[in-house]
């Protein structure tokens, strides 16, 4: 199996300023190598590139975008440029509100409509100066772990364009991993932001619960209790950057964290001292081969960095996908479309309706007794996270399989939910509400990315980012881009 070191080399002839990491814009906007201008115009021509093969854009800024660059570039010239990402390119999934740009959230029924008003993060990036330059694919409220839907169709991972690019935040991911723009605003309620991450090989982050407001947004939400707001990009120090920008309070999300700014350091230093826990399967997941030997690499790639690798059981049980996922996700997925009548839901994805038939059928009790199989599972991680200071896993236990399919129904030769059972290290941790991020950690048979994930204890983001930035230098992936022909 290759590794990240060994991947294919980047299509160095295309794009070369959209494939730039946002720190490197940002020097190179202060010194004068190159302006906002000339990024956006790179950036809008890789989006094109790419959407046309791998369908990542549901809705394009670029008109906004260019005029935002051309505000960003006189900035800079005058020396007035104050923005933590002045000029720096940003996509954002179409579950979040940008004022005037229509927001599908990958549904038919929603075809038609155009918030008035901005999602707090993109007010957030806007304030930052960041330029927005298109709303991405996603599939249909965000119900899945790809970005397909009956609205926008089927989004192709850019390393192999018959494979997923996973999801929800699939369009995000794969824009990022094409060199699309450095960055892209995601959401992850089971492992939408972690899966195509994963799959596209690129960072990302599914910050703690709360950290990141995400109101306003479509009301009743999916996923109510479980969805996080968060960055993917391809290096540490960009999505440390943007989570920086992005963290915050807002009094109207009811479950915003009133915690002061905060600030992460990506410098790669060693990890010594770090007590690191290590599940290659939670003690219940059935995990590709391919994927475990990758996860093995990594980990001994963390204790050469000087953690102290520990290996962990959580003494999870493998039904907490039927006993606690499902009765709160799906009873919320259903909620969230409680006012459509069967009509309306007849337009909608197949395996859309099914999940909400089976929300439907739960009753109450099924949903408490559900929270109170979630409250046990977060204390089985508050005692975890008293032995050890992280925990990492595989992020996936697959990699990209076929595009238009919603999973994969076994895995090395035992059957899963076709659902969610080929990533059972993702929604666990959104039971919990924990931080959680992926980096690339190499590449199977078919030159399909693998990622390693790192969980961390609450508002603990900054071990996450130590971490990964240390893998980073040990296993650098971001020079690595896929090769697109149409």
């Amino acid at each position: 199996m290759a590794d990240v070191g060994s991947a294919d080399s980047p299509d160095t002839g295309r794009f070369e300023l959209a494939a730039l990491p946002a720190t490197e814009l940002l020097k190179g906007y202060a010194d004068g190598s190159f302006t906002p201008v000339d990024v956006i115009e790179d950036v809008i021509a890789a989006l094109e590139a790419t959407d046309a093969v791998c369908n990542v854009v549901v809705t394009d800024m670029y008109d906004s975008a260019r005029a935002e660059a051309e505000r960003a570039a006189a900035d800079w010239s005058s020396g007035t440029a104050t923005g933590r990402l002045a000029g720096v390119p940003v996509t954002v999934k179409d579950l979040l509100f940008v004022a005037g740009v229509p927001a599908h959230a990958g549904s038919p029924l929603l075809a038609d409509f155009v918030p008035t008003e901005d999602s707090a993060v993109v007010s957030m990036l806007k304030e930052a100066g960041a330029v927005l330059t298109c709303k991405t694919t996603t599939c249909e409220s965000g119900y899945k772990l790809t970005a397909d839907s009956p609205l926008s169709g089927v989004t192709r991972n850019p390393w192999k364009l018959d494979r997923t690019s996973g999801g929800s935040s699939g369009g995000a991911a794969a824009a990022v991993a094409a060199g699309c723009g450095p960055l892209g605003i995601g959401t992850d309620a089971v492992g939408s932001i972690r899966v195509p991450s994963s799959f596209c090989g690129v960072f990302g982050i599914k910050p703690t619960f709360g950290l990141v407001p995400r109101a306003p947004s479509f009301f009743p939400p999916s996923w109510g209790s479980l969805a996080h707001t968060g960055p993917i990009g391809r290096t540490v120090a960009d999505v440390a950057l943007l989570l920086e920008v992005i963290a915050g309070y807002d009094r109207r999300d009811a479950v915003s964290l009133p915690v002061p700014p905060r600030s992460f350091d990506a410098s790669p230093a060693p990890l010594d001292g770090l007590r690191i826990g290590v599940s290659p399967d939670l003690g219940y997941a059935a995990v590709a081969p391919a994927v475990r030997k990758a996860f093995s690499a990594a980990v001994d790639t963390l204790s050469d960095a000087g953690a102290e690798m520990v290996p962990v059981d959580l003494g999870v049980s493998g039904d907490i996908l039927e006993t606690i996922l499902q009765p709160i996700g799906f009873t919320e997925q259903a909620t969230a479309v409680l006012a459509r009548d069967e009509e309306d839901l007849a337009r909608s994805d197949a395996e859309f309706r099914s999940v909400v038939g089976v929300g439907k059928r739960f009753l109450g009790t099924d949903y408490m007794d559900a929270t109170h199989r979630r409250a046990q599972l977060r204390g089985r991680f508050l005692a975890l996270f008293g032995t050890v200071d992280a925990l990492v896993t595989p992020t996936v236990a697959v990699t990209a399989f076929e595009a238009g399919k919603i999973g994969v129904d076994e895995i090395d030769g035992v059957p899963v939910d076709r659902h969610l059972g080929w990533s059972p290290f993702s929604w666990p941790i959104n039971l919990a509400g924990l931080p959680a991020a992926t980096v690339p950690c190499g590449f199977d048979e078919a030159g399909l990315p693998i990622g390693l994930q790192i969980v961390a204890p609450w508002i603990e983001e900054a071990c996450i980012f130590r971490i990964a930035a240390a893998f980073e230098a040990a296993r650098p992936w971001a020079q690595f881009r896929p090769r697109l022909s149409a």
